[in-house]
């Protein structure tokens, strides 16, 4: 146990490269066959070397060490003790923060049923492990699920006087009827939550703010404008005069929801500017490489609408580096983050980099999502165009072939790429039966000339030209 007070100290000194190895050796001292007491020295050495990972950004490490620990410690207890069912629990938000959310709804089922033999009916437990699968399924786009999930905890908080609980809950089960388009529901939740914050934490609490950004959230997919813009300025209010015990963590989460509303407004500088904040907030904070890296991403998007290519590509570059160290480089989201990197390098003119970001996102794509996914066909589309851009016309080919017989046989002929599509191989097969050699087409014709002037409504919805990019 002195090698995981050793660990300790370096963490508190922010040391956590150093504090690894000497976790690595402490795990090796225990014999898990001497008994329960080794058992347990191992375990506690895996769930810390677990959150170390974790506080350096690498979550598929941190994960590894986690189900260690797991496994550990069911070979002590067994598989029903209600220690492992709080193991699994954290196991599972380790795999939410990963975007893994099959596994961590497997877990957080398990959790569910180890509490069911061990807890009474409507337990904190069971709440606790409710929320939680609302969330993961709420992810998953399950909303029907999530909703029955989080009003089950709900309950269960009542029934034990947790009221601020019950707060933070309704802001959940809000989100879940807007995401369902129940507006008057989603309306009636959030404030019942916030007429509890403001009474038990204050008007200008963190927490405040957070249901005023729902609220603009709401508001704005509602078509008034106005009382969105208000919430959001109400939010801001509050966020810059932050009461104490307010974390940069707290802050740094709402500043990124309403820069994403501020980008619904086509106000792209302004939403710039509050990830820029946001991301100072974050920089010198351990275990917050994911956020940072997703708030680069979304920053390179935004680079991208204004027709600043150069910033676009460096934002996606450094978000790339970050999921890359992470362990995130086998998630869709980091796919997606290539593709966007790729399309700024094309209009940079760097085809061939381009072309080696769409061909490792289209490797990405394909295994997470599957070969169908509109991410993954979208990928294929700007494989193909860099393909023709570059000479190499038998590839482009043979991947458009690919795709019009994934569309056609998967997917129908409907969606107006199908024409898009059909018609660019149709020109390429006949250019390659003129000749196998042509010159590949100019790169002025690559480039949309209008992209610089685009909105971000044009440029949702735009084909792009001659090639046929697509963001």
């Amino acid at each position: 146990m002195s090698l995981h007070v050793v660990a300790a100290i370096y963490c508190s000194l922010v040391r956590f490269d150093d504090a690894i190895p000497v976790l690595e050796t402490a795990i090796k001292v225990p014999e898990v066959s001497r008994g329960a007491d080794h058992a347990l020295a191992a375990f506690s050495g895996y769930m810390q070397l677990g959150d170390t990972y974790s506080m350096l950004g690498q979550l598929d490490r941190s994960i590894e060490s986690y189900k260690e620990g797991l496994k550990t410690q069911m070979e002590a207890l067994g598989d029903t003790d209600p220690r492992v069912a709080e193991t699994c629990r954290y196991l599972a938000e380790a795999h939410v923060q990963a975007m893994q959310f099959d596994e961590a709804e497997s877990l957080c089922k398990k959790t569910l049923e180890i509490h069911r033999v061990h807890s009474p009916p409507a337990s904190l437990e069971e709440a606790a492990d409710r929320r939680l699968m609302g969330l993961i399924c709420e992810a998953k786009g399950d909303y029907e699920s999530a909703l029955e999930h989080l009003v089950l905890a709900n309950m269960a908080m009542i029934a034990n006087g947790q009221e601020t609980e019950v707060a933070a809950i309704d802001v959940g089960i809000g989100n879940i009827y807007l995401s369902l388009s129940r507006f008057d529901e989603a309306v009636f939740s959030y404030q019942k939550a916030l007429t509890v914050f403001k009474s038990s934490k204050g008007d200008n609490h963190p927490s405040v703010a957070s249901v005023y950004v729902r609220l603009a959230d709401l508001y704005y997919k509602t078509g008034k404008l106005r009382e969105s813009r208000s919430y959001c300025e109400n939010a801001l209010r509050i966020y810059a005069k932050p009461v104490p015990g307010t974390t940069p963590e707290d802050i740094a989460s709402g500043l990124m929801e309403i820069s994403a509303i501020y980008e619904l407004f086509n106000e792209p500088e302004e939403a710039l500017k509050l990830l820029l904040k946001a991301m100072k907030l974050l920089e010198d904070k351990p275990g917050q490489q994911s956020t940072i890296a997703g708030i680069e991403a979304r920053m390179g998007v935004m680079f991208y609408m204004v027709g600043r290519y150069e910033e676009a590509r460096s934002s996606f570059e450094n978000a790339v580096v970050k999921l890359r160290a992470s362990g995130e480089r086998k998630s869709a989201f980091f796919g997606v983050v290539l593709n966007q990197m790729g399309l700024s390098s094309v209009q940079l003119f760097k085809i061939d980099e381009a072309a080696e970001l769409f061909e490792e996102a289209r490797e990405i794509l394909e295994q997470e999502c599957g070969h169908c996914h509109q991410d993954t066909l979208g990928v294929y589309s700007n494989l193909a165009a860099t393909c023709d851009a570059i000479g190499r016309v038998d590839d482009a080919i043979e991947i458009l072939e690919y795709v019009l017989k994934l569309r056609e046989e998967k997917l129908g002929t409907a969606n107006p790429d199908f024409n898009d599509e059909k018609k660019r191989l149709a020109e390429l097969l006949k250019e390659a039966g003129r000749s196998r050699n042509k010159n590949p087409k100019s790169l002025e014709n690559l480039i949309d000339p209008t992209s610089k002037r685009t909105t971000k409504k044009e440029t949702s919805s735009k084909k792009w030209s001659a090639f046929g990019f697509r963001s």
